[in-house]
């Protein structure tokens, strides 16, 4: 098959990239050249497939260019060309596969098309962007997971496929002696986010202040990372909390700067991942990577947690907050009970659910599939 993917403008796709929608375009990309499809990659001129055809729209992504005079001006003009180029371009391909960040933006062109569209919706099913999704009756939309699939009412899903992740990369390593009740180190990763509250407090969608209170009420080290996207909630929200015991490794800034091989590092060392989120999760890679590296999860019972961890057998589901003080304490409690059960968690039946459900192969071959009945 001739496939064009269309990625995101707002980062490149490289191999080094650690930001899930171009971790995931990066994969299905390169899984498809070696199943032998000849693919095309619409996006960033620096961004790098080995096997994959460039064809550039801008420079680089928004996040690597020099400030613009009006970003919202900017970024729409690039997404605008984009989807002129996909209609220009389309006949040279078997099907469309559609990344591109917003996710409703490329539909726009839908009935300029005579070849098929895939779009994989990787945001949260918020009111708005299920509305918008819900415009648009010929595009075929993916959903991440059934969670994400089940909270879309005006949008019309087509499929779910789960995303896939580098068994080879995060890989299972024995772990050191971390029997010890207070051994080992609580593991946090994830974006401080600019949402905010509708009473303007700080919105966490992923949770921080769950892991940072779960540490100093236990007496466990935390190691917390990730992109810091507003400085005014790491300042106020997580730096007076840093101590000997709760560490931010890596740099604080709005982009992830840690390598994969960091990022593995952390994870095969750690005596469990916290997926604390206050979100509707769509997907949550994190938690297949740290699995896959051994390590178990204890999250919140929202979105897609249910579906990438087995409660009891490769991490912990806990009862999430709901709004209420009353609420807030029993999470907490939760986290902590989950936590004095985690040693009852083995390394291989993490690493083992992985392989068999959230493998780069499945993932591909799933969209493969896919690509063949459109066709």
């Amino acid at each position: 098959m001739k496939i064009l993917i269309v990625s995101t403008l707002k980062r490149k796709v490289t191999p080094e990239v650690t930001a899930s929608r171009s971790q995931i375009i990066y994969h299905i990309a390169s899984g498809l050249v070696k199943k032998g499809h000849s693919v095309s990659l619409l996006g960033t001129a620096d961004s790098n497939i080995p096997g994959v055809k460039n064809i550039p729209i801008i420079e680089k992504g928004w996040v690597d260019l020099p400030p613009a005079e009006n970003p919202f001006l900017f970024e729409i003009a690039t997404m605008v060309q984009l989807a002129k180029k996909i209609v220009e371009v389309q006949d040279s391909f078997d099907i469309i596969h559609n990344h591109l960040y917003p996710e409703f933006f490329t539909p726009l062109i839908e009935q300029e098309l005579t070849k098929p569209m895939v779009t994989t919706v990787h945001v949260q099913a918020t009111d708005y962007i299920d509305t918008t999704l819900g415009l648009f009756q010929k595009s075929k939309f993916v959903s991440i997971s059934q969670a994400h699939r089940s909270a879309f009412h005006k949008a019309s899903i087509y499929k779910v496929i789960y995303n896939g992740i580098d068994t080879t990369l995060f890989s299972l390593k024995q772990k050191e002696d971390v029997t010890g009740e207070s051994s080992g180190y609580l593991l946090w990763l994830g974006r401080l986010s600019k949402a905010k509250n509708s009473d303007g407090s700080f919105m966490d969608p992923k949770g921080v202040k769950w892991a940072i209170q779960l540490a100093e009420e236990t007496g466990n080290q935390l190691i917390l990372s990730g992109n810091v996207e507003d400085m005014k909630f790491y300042k106020q929200g997580v730096e007076p909390h840093l101590s000997e015991k709760i560490r931010w490794f890596g740099p604080v800034s709005s982009e992830q700067l840690l390598t994969k091989e960091q990022v593995v590092e952390l994870m095969q060392k750690a005596r469990v991942f916290l997926m604390t989120v206050n979100w509707e999760e769509p997907f949550g890679l994190v938690m297949a990577e740290a699995m896959s590296c051994g390590t178990p999860v204890i999250g919140f019972n929202r979105g897609s947690v249910p579906e990438l961890v087995v409660d009891g057998k490769t991490g912990f589901i806990v009862p999430p907050p709901s709004g209420t003080p009353e609420s807030g304490v029993a999470a907490v409690e939760g986290l902590k009970d989950a936590l004095s059960k985690i040693n009852t968690i083995k390394s291989e039946d993490c690493r083992n659910h992985v392989l068999e459900n959230f493998s780069l192969d499945t993932m591909v071959n799933e969209y493969e599939k896919l690509y063949k009945e459109l066709i």
